[in-house]
């Protein structure tokens, strides 16, 4: 769509505004996100935990309230209390990151939201969570045992396992990692997107156009601020949503065969 008005033309943004100029050498906006992300997740969880009180302040009580989150209402509950005790440090990593990734989106002068570049949230699924929940499985079920009970559910009758188990395999060792990307790269991009076409719309509108199109900048802006809360929003359920995957793969691969 475009708008013409006294100053010209109105081109809205697009994929492009998402592929930012290296910063220096090759290095990009969203690369140097990443690495602010990670310190600034191990500065919170150090600066917590440095002096710890039986009765705890306001950042201990915080900085345990995301642990317990993470421990007791996604690891325990996707993964089981037998064996989610050392899968504790993964999602609690996974979910922080994600989450401190996310919010970039809607922090003044960042505001850029890393996982909006299907890259990051890929190599997260493809190297760190895919191996990590078939080795799961794989270590508890062996190598034999895990491909049955993945590929061959039982209780089937056995001419159907010619038309089940090629979907089991496409499903399980190709389309769940890339779904599990897709579903907060998605988010992250369609939300970014539409807050950026309200609020150069608005500011289009305000400094360009004319007559009875001014006004109308007072809408955009207004849908832009309501558009941004709403993001925040998506941002915190699309990392609990990623974390929750990402543990109950791995709670399905440690699971007996039902």
């Amino acid at each position: 769509m475009s708008l013409l008005a006294e100053g010209g033309e109105f081109k809205p943004p697009g994929v492009g505004d998402f592929f930012l100029p290296p910063i220096f050498g090759s290095v990009t906006k969203p690369m140097v996100l990443v690495v602010l992300s990670i310190i600034i997740i191990a500065a919170f969880f150090l600066l917590a935990s440095r002096n710890l009180k039986l009765v705890p302040g306001k950042f201990q009580f915080l900085a345990e309230g995301v642990y317990d989150f993470s421990r007791n209402s996604i690891t325990r509950e996707q993964i089981g209390a037998k064996d989610f005790r050392p899968y504790v440090p993964l999602i609690l990593a996974l979910f922080t990151f994600t989450l401190v990734n996310n919010i970039f989106g809607i922090i003044p002068i960042i505001q850029f939201p890393t996982f909006s570049h299907i890259g990051f949230p890929l190599a997260l699924s493809i190297l760190v969570i895919y191996p990590v929940y078939h080795i799961s499985g794989i270590r508890k079920h062996g190598l034999g045992g895990y491909l049955k009970k993945e590929l061959f559910p039982p209780g089937i009758p056995k001419p159907i396992y010619f038309l089940l188990t090629p979907i089991e395999i496409f499903t399980k060792f190709l389309m769940n990692p890339i779904t599990l990307a897709i579903r907060v790269f998605a988010a992250m991009f369609a939300g970014h997107l539409i807050l950026l076409v309200f609020t150069l719309g608005g500011e289009f509108l305000l400094v360009e156009a004319s007559g009875w199109l001014k006004p109308a900048s007072i809408f955009a802006f207004a849908f832009a601020i309501a558009m941004t809360f709403l993001e925040a929003f998506i941002q915190v359920i699309q990392a609990y949503i990623f974390a929750l995957l990402a543990a109950g793969y791995i709670g399905t691969a440690l699971a007996a065969e039902h």
